[in-house]
């Protein structure tokens, strides 16, 4: 007798299933999610749409430093003690997103192994994309650092699908997330759409062609095999 398929774990509808401690809001573009120095109480779950988060200096400088998507938690800082957001975070398209008390959070942490394991997997993920963003920053150039950039934003990479649309982001949170000038990613851009690795009207489409700028002489990959 053939055994059951085995269903993956669902995280959305396990979430909109926690009794007690949470919340659902819609949150239109450009409508901040929490501030800077805000106290940091609880953890949010991104059900749909897109957010940037990022930091202000006490100039009044700002400098995008994550945008996070589809499947994406923020604010777990709380977990760890941290007291205040060291963070904001803004809409960049209409989103919907599930806010977890801190104890909510804990207490399904405790008990849900299944959620447990998955909350893991996505922290363990996100760490290693941080160290991947410092390599980026030291060893590539920004034509590359945008390419990847657009590349992870697409997807490409991940578990599942690809999606090739994404949501229009100005070429000024571009800049800030590759640490360049707006009128290099002007520049950037208008190069890839000529070679066909991108397309965009309102619109951005990304095709994994642009695959080939990331991967061609990467220095600290080529050193590793010599």
């Amino acid at each position: 007798m053939a055994k059951a398929k085995k269903q993956p774990f669902n995280v959305k509808v396990f979430l909109n299933t926690v009794d007690g401690g949470r919340t659902v809001a819609t949150y239109p573009k450009d409508q901040k999610v929490f501030s800077q120095g805000d106290p940091a109480d609880s953890v949010f779950f991104i059900q749909r749409g897109r957010v940037k988060v990022y930091v202000v200096s006490d100039e009044g400088k700002e400098a995008v430093v994550a945008l996070q998507g589809n499947g994406d938690f923020f604010g777990e800082g709380c977990l760890t003690g941290q007291p205040l957001r060291l963070a904001s975070v803004s809409a960049i398209t209409e989103s919907v997103i599930l806010r977890l008390d801190k104890a909510a959070m804990v207490r399904i942490l405790q008990t849900e192994p299944k959620f447990s394991e998955m909350f893991m997997s996505f922290l363990l993920a996100r760490n290693a994309r941080v160290e991947e963003d410092l390599v980026d920053q030291l060893f590539n150039s920004s034509e590359k650092r945008l390419a990847r950039l657009l590349l992870l934003m697409a997807n490409f990479g991940k578990e599942g699908k690809p999606m090739p649309v994404i949501a229009k982001i100005s070429q000024e949170t571009l800049a800030e997330m590759v640490g360049t000038t707006r009128s290099r990613v002007s520049t950037f851009m208008n190069k890839f759409r000529k070679l066909g690795f991108i397309q965009y009207n309102g619109k951005l489409e990304v095709h994994n062609s642009l695959l080939n700028v990331v991967l061609h002489d990467n220095p600290h990959l080529r050193n590793r095999n010599d």
